[in-house]
């Protein structure tokens, strides 16, 4: 879990305008005086808060990261499984796009080309996706981690952005993409569909 010092109340109120302007209009820098009439605070406050203006994309993102990362940890405590791990860090991340679309939209355009986002990927699942491989519970090469990794990250931005342009449930689009990537690292079909459906664990706050 990420020993990172929660952010004070108004930064936080300031990284969640900004996460939603970024997520909207696909820009990677943003104005003072637009991020200040966003969040809803002065000009002067802004400045005050963000020490480096520049970076507030990543800055953004890398909280972002360590807030689901730190959830997820929670979420996985109990489950050792690496398939079931996977399927229900799949469905989380679906279900959150539909339940906050600007969160959901913020990945969608900049989890390919944000630093911190990319670590999104390798990080937790990455770990998740080599043990499965080392246990022998995914019938794949080592050599394939990486294709495989990739094909994982867009199934996941495929079915967010299925339910955030209304084209899926949250539900089906997580439990389809979750069972399809399980059946793509050797899992039967009907084990992959079982462990897809599965009653889903809550995520827990960190607030």
């Amino acid at each position: 879990m990420s020993d990172r010092e929660p952010l004070h109340p108004t930064r936080r109120r300031i990284h969640a305008a900004a996460l939603r302007l970024f997520a909207q209009s696909g820009a990677t820098q943003l104005s003072i005086s637009e991020l200040a009439a966003a969040a809803g605070v002065a000009r002067g406050t802004v400045y005050s808060h963000l020490a480096d203006q520049p970076s507030l994309l990543e800055d953004v993102a890398s909280h972002l990261i360590e807030e689901m990362s730190s959830r997820l940890e929670l979420c996985f405590a109990g489950l050792e499984d690496p398939a079931m791990r996977l399927a229900v860090g799949v469905r989380h991340y679906v279900q959150r796009a539909h339940a906050e679309p600007d969160w959901g939209r913020f990945i969608l355009r900049f989890g390919y080309t944000s630093g911190p986002l990319q670590r999104l990927w390798t990080g937790g699942p990455g770990v998740d996706l080599r043990h499965g491989m080392q246990t022998g519970r995914y019938a794949v090469r080592r050599g394939q981690a990486r294709a495989l990794l990739g094909m994982a990250v867009g199934g996941v931005l495929s079915a967010m952005g299925a339910v955030l342009e209304g084209e899926a449930t949250w539900r089906a689009a997580g439990s389809d993409t979750a069972e399809l990537l399980l059946a793509a690292l050797g899992l039967g079909r009907k084990e992959a569909r079982e462990i897809a459906s599965a009653p889903l664990p809550p995520l827990p706050s960190v607030d």
